[in-house]
C-alpha cells in the first residue's frame, strides 16, 4: 500500500503542483482546499503525512496541526507546513503549533523530499511502538528514539 499524503492548500495552482510532484515520487495523494475539507478527509481515513498551507484564505491552517497533536490516535501524523511566511518569528509560531517542519514557498523540492522521508520514518516508528507515550511533536523525540536503540 502506498504512503498517503494529504495536501491542504487553498491555491489551486500550488495544490496541483504539490500533488503532481508527490505522485511522481510514488505517493498516493489526497487534497483539500479548506480546513473543513481537511478535517473531513482525515476523519474518513488517516493520511501518513500532511502538507499544510498556513494561510487558508481567512482560516489559520495551524488549527489543523494543533488538532492532530491533541488526538492520541492522530498525533503521530507528521505535519509539514508549506508557507510563504518565511520570517523567523512566524516559523517559531508554526513549529509551536504542532508542525514538524516548515518549508518556505517557493518550494525547495529537495528539502521537501528530505523532510518527508525523515518524518515518515519517525511516524512509522511511532506507529509500530503503540505503547509509546510520546507524540511526534515532542522536543525530546531524538533522545527517546536513541534510548529505544532505533
Amino acid at each position: 500500500m502506498s504512503t498517503r499524503i494529504l495536501v491542504v492548500e487553498d491555491n489551486a495552482f500550488s495544490r496541483e503542483m504539490l500533488c503532481d510532484w508527490l505522485e511522481l515520487q510514488g505517493y498516493a495523494v489526497e487534497s483539500a482546499s479548506t480546513l473543513a475539507e481537511a478535517f473531513t478527509t482525515i476523519e474518513k481515513s488517516l493520511p501518513d503525512a500532511v502538507l499544510l498551507d498556513v494561510q487558508l484564505g481567512s482560516a489559520d491552517g495551524l488549527t489543523l496541526a494543533a488538532w492532530l497533536r491533541l488526538d492520541q490516535g492522530k498525533n503521530h501524523i507528521p505535519v509539514i507546513a508549506v508557507t510563504a511566511h518565511a520570517m523567523v518569528t512566524e516559523q517559531d509560531r508554526i513549529m509551536h503549533s504542532g508542525c514538524n517542519a516548515c518549508i518556505s514557498k517557493p518550494i525547495d523540492f529537495k528539502l521537501l523530499a528530505e523532510q518527508l522521508k525523515r518524518w515518515l520514518t519517525v511516524a512509522s516508528v511511532m506507529k509500530r511502538d503503540s505503547r509509546s507515550q510520546l507524540s511526534i511533536g515532542d522536543a525530546d523525540l531524538p533522545k527517546a528514539m536513541a534510548r529505544r536503540q532505533l
